[in-house]
């Protein structure tokens, strides 16, 4: 019985070492997730992208911009001219938080009076705007009580010092609801997995039941034939994402801030994209198990580096670099700059180019391997 037992044993291994594929997905993947969550992934929010209008321009107003800069939690990444700078920062993603110190900032703090603050804040990711509420809240504190000494120091006991107040105003979210941000992080999801697993699966399912086969010695091109496999899972992949989209707006109240053909238009683009993926994976798996193996592990990535669950900005640079190879990073930027900010095309162009140059690159690249496969 042992014998029969370890023959089998043997067998077994025979057949996963010859299945290259297979194997170097289930040595590799463990790997992967124990780098992107080790290292990749942080839950703590700091670091946040800051832009600052300092209208003041004064040791005060510097002083205070330092504080927000030497916390850790606010990275001045520029410095506006003009309010509509930093609302259009805030818009398009650049700056996650914006710092407004009005002209007679200064001369407030000096006189004892109190000095205005407005402080803009990104609440498309609840995470991000709690975090940067109340750490702007603990140093505007800290920083007024600081004033609020030296000025004692230096004037006397008998001056009402009123120190800094500040003002902060949330956007695009102001209650800071979570559904808000999920909402259309998921859409993108189902468009995602349901594109990249229904045309890898389509694919692959044809060729193990040598029906494929059938379909090349027929008389129709293999242009017709991929256009006649993608189209199906573009609809269904459409619908799955409005009835979403739908449900949102029934049971959250999300509703679509800005256009919806513009919302159409760019989800074909980035359809185009995850169909190309599917089908890219589609050329290179024997059966539906690898095709699955394969599509798990593009969406483990994609789902962790893309801004799906976890903000982008926490992460190690080189993490974030890596994101950007992944088309539903801007996707993302996408849904939620339409969906919640109500921006066009004046603001979105920046995630706009790279998607399509992805989409159109993958999509040529599946294209052309699929007909040589078939040809």
């Amino acid at each position: 019985m042992l014998s029969r037992v370890a023959a089998i044993i043997r067998k077994e291994f025979i057949q996963i070492r010859r299945d290259r594929r297979t194997l170097a997905i289930v040595l590799v993947l463990p790997v992967m997730q124990l780098l992107l969550l080790g290292y990749g992934i942080n839950t703590v929010v700091d670091h946040l992208p800051t832009i600052v209008l300092d209208e003041s321009r004064d040791p005060d107003s510097r002083a205070l911009v330092a504080a927000f800069q030497n916390s850790g939690y606010f990275d001045v990444v520029s410095y506006a001219r003009t309010r509509a700078e930093v609302q259009q920062a805030v818009d398009s993603g650049r700056a996650k938080v914006g710092l407004v110190l009005p002209p007679d900032f200064g001369d407030q703090v000096l006189g004892g009076k109190v000095g205005l603050v407005q402080l803009l804040v990104d609440g498309s990711d609840p995470n991000i705007a709690q975090t940067a509420l109340f750490a702007a809240g603990v140093i505007s504190q800290a920083h007024s009580a600081e004033i609020t000494a030296d000025l004692v120091q230096r004037v006397g006991h008998g001056l009402r010092a009123g120190g800094i107040e500040l003002r902060p105003t949330v956007l695009y979210n102001p209650s800071m609801l979570t559904a808000n941000f999920m909402v259309p992080g998921i859409i993108g999801m189902i468009m995602q997995f349901q594109t990249l697993i229904l045309t890898a699966f389509a694919v692959v399912r044809e060729r193990e039941r040598g029906t494929l086969e059938q379909l090349i010695v027929t008389p129709i091109r293999p242009w017709e034939l991929m256009l006649g496999k993608l189209l199906p899972y573009t609809v269904t992949s459409s619908v799955g994402a409005s009835v979403a989209l739908i449900a949102g707006r029934v049971l959250f109240g999300v509703e679509i801030a800005g256009s919806i053909p513009l919302l159409i238009l760019l989800s074909l683009l980035f359809l185009l994209g995850s169909l190309g993926l599917g089908l890219l994976i589609s050329t290179v798996s024997q059966t539906q198990g690898q095709a699955m193996q394969i599509a798990l592990f593009v969406m483990l990535p994609t789902l962790l580096l893309s801004g799906f669950m976890f903000p982008r900005e926490t992460m190690p640079w080189i993490v974030q670099q890596i994101g950007l190879a992944i088309p539903l990073t801007y996707y993302l930027q996408i849904l939620r700059g339409i969906i919640l900010k109500g921006v066009g095309l004046d603001v979105l162009w920046t995630s706009v180019l790279p998607l399509a140059l992805l989409s159109l690159a993958v999509f040529a690249l599946s294209a052309q391997r699929f007909q040589k496969r078939i040809g």
